[in-house]
């Protein structure tokens, strides 16, 4: 489990196509300095499995053609930086929400807005997630845990959520480099999808 609070701003060094799957070698000084085998760390918000390390310097994850058709991953290229976050301690605290690094979708930068000491951006939001994203909650962008500002209207033909976002969030982050089209994961708040299907589960009574 994750927080969605990046710890590092890492760089995919490298993409070994191998088939339909890819072996990414990422570099992440931080989140590689206490490295094991089959450790998880999220990359943009995917939780990915550690294969190969080099403490403090590089990181080598499988990604199976599953991962890369449904997320932004499969867009990566070398150079590109990634959000680094490694996986939940038991006693750390907990920062951001809960973070499963199980992308649910993908969405496109639409625009940002500039103010004085941050930006109100947004994004484009697969129409069968509208359901779990609202106002004030909780959305992993790109595995950034953030809090929503404002959602499109029920019925918009193309829904889409905004997220304001401070100077550490746009420095700190890859959410800082995106241009207008570029593609991020997105993964909605996970009680919101328990609390419907247990709702589904007694034939939508509350009671």
């Amino acid at each position: 489990m994750f927080t969605g609070i990046v710890e590092e701003l890492g760089t995919l060094e490298s993409v070994d196509r191998v088939g339909d799957s890819a072996r990414l070698r990422i570099r992440g000084p931080l989140v590689t300095s206490d490295a094991g085998h089959g450790d998880s760390i999220a990359v943009n918000g995917v939780c990915l499995t550690v294969t190969e390390f080099t403490p403090g310097q590089t990181f080598d994850a499988d990604v199976m053609a599953e991962t890369l058709d449904r997320t932004a991953l499969g867009a990566l290229a070398p150079g590109d930086g990634v959000n680094l976050e490694r996986a939940m301690r038991a006693d750390a605290r907990f920062g951001g929400h809960i973070v499963q690094g199980h992308v649910d979708g993908t969405g496109r930068l639409l625009s940002r807005v500039e103010h004085e000491h941050w930006q109100v951006v947004r994004f484009s939001l697969p129409a069968e997630l509208g359901r779990y994203v609202v106002e004030k909650g909780s959305v992993t962008v790109s595995g950034t845990s953030l809090t929503v500002s404002a959602v499109s209207s029920p019925g918009e033909a193309e829904p889409w959520f905004e997220v304001s976002l401070i100077p550490t969030t746009l420095e700190s982050t890859v959410l800082g480099s995106l241009a207008p089209g570029d593609l991020v994961n997105i993964e909605v708040d996970v009680l919101a999808k328990y609390v419907e299907r247990l709702l589904d589960g007694r034939g939508g009574r509350t009671r």
